[in-house]
């Protein structure tokens, strides 16, 4: 399947005619029936929880460029594919604001080594059997 830069921008387009504030580009990275997780610094906001590789569209990037880049930042991986969209959450973010977090279905590369810069661990994790998860992550890897 390919994401189309239209279809990338109507998602633009529409969250920021909710009123959204904030944008996130996530990767969910299957391998074996696994997906990959990162666990944020215990310092962070949101310390401790885990969560797929995710940050923010800087301004001037696109979503899909974000996503690409975040991924290879967060994890040293090197995305492949997007094999879809699968959906967005929104969120209260540290600033006060609304975050979307736009979640594409990808391949990669190569699944290791998995070199983190912003996290303090990382696992491949079973759908049915995540550690500690927001519920919208978990809601979008279990449905």
């Amino acid at each position: 399947m390919t994401i189309s830069p239209e279809f990338v921008a109507g998602l633009a387009a529409d969250a920021e005619a909710a009123g959204i504030t904030g944008f996130v580009a996530a990767a969910v990275i299957n391998h074996n029936g696994r997906v990959l997780l990162v666990r944020r610094n215990p310092d962070d906001y949101m310390g401790g929880m885990w969560e797929i590789p995710s940050g923010k569209v800087e301004p001037g990037e696109t979503i899909l460029d974000a996503m690409y880049r975040e991924t290879t930042e967060e994890t040293g991986l090197t995305v492949d594919q997007v094999i879809s969209y699968i959906g967005h959450f929104d969120y209260w973010n540290s600033s006060g604001g609304t975050t979307r977090q736009f979640n594409f279905a990808v391949t990669v590369e190569k699944s290791e080594p998995v070199v983190l810069t912003e996290h303090d661990a990382h696992q491949w994790a079973l759908p049915g059997v995540l550690p500690e998860v927001s519920d919208a992550v978990r809601d979008l890897l279990t449905s």
